[in-house]
């Protein structure tokens, strides 16, 4: 191969690395990975020790994480950003972290609906093991089947329900997301999203 031809091929790696935000899709790959393990071996530690009204508590608010999740990504894309400009202008608090989420768009929308959704579904898998192994009063094949599929249902629902208020109330999800990340940034020096993405 040519030194013309290799240059051309690494600067054509190189766009299409910058372009479609590969270094991005390699973190959040290997965060995922131990992020699962991590909440995975959490919950079933603190589930397998837990009554079962609480264990059901503790699946639902995982589900409705994931419902949540799933709602701020979709705002996110569906917002646009001339309004938080506007409100930035009038220095409203807030809006320049919704202006921070707009400029990330795909990164935050693949942690919302990706990582933080498919982390809550294999968790609230877990959960509902650990309530079927916790009774013992009906049939644990029968039961099974009937929480997998109350958590499936509530889970297709939520999200079902979750996208048309993202379309509708785009802006305002947006703009609660970012005072609630302003807070914690000014408040707690946590910043989830750097200026350098």
């Amino acid at each position: 191969m040519s030194e013309k031809n290799h240059n051309k091929n690494e600067r054509y790696f190189k766009y299409i690395w910058t372009k479609y935000n590969l270094k991005w899709v390699v973190v959040i790959s290997i965060w995922t990975f131990f992020l699962t393990i991590l909440f995975t071996l959490a919950s079933e530690s603190i589930l397998n020790n837990t009554q079962i009204f609480l264990s059901f508590l503790i699946l639902i608010c995982i589900i409705f994480l994931g419902v949540a999740s799933d709602m701020v990504g979709i705002a996110i894309t569906a917002a646009s950003d001339k309004p938080f400009h506007a409100m930035a202008s009038d220095k409203v608090r807030g809006a320049k972290y919704a202006i921070k989420l707009k400029k990330n768009t795909g990164v935050v929308s693949n942690f919302c609906n990706d990582v933080v959704g498919d982390i809550c579904g294999i968790i609230s898998g877990v959960a509902g093991a650990s309530i079927v192994l916790q009774i013992d009063f009906i049939h644990r094949g029968i039961l099974t089947i009937i929480l997998t599929s109350f958590i499936a249902s509530l889970t297709v629902g939520g999200k079902a329900l979750g996208k048309n208020l993202a379309v509708y109330k785009s802006h305002e999800i947006v703009f609660r997301t970012a005072k609630i990340l302003t807070r914690l940034k000014d408040g707690l020096g946590i910043d989830f999203i750097k200026e350098n993405k």
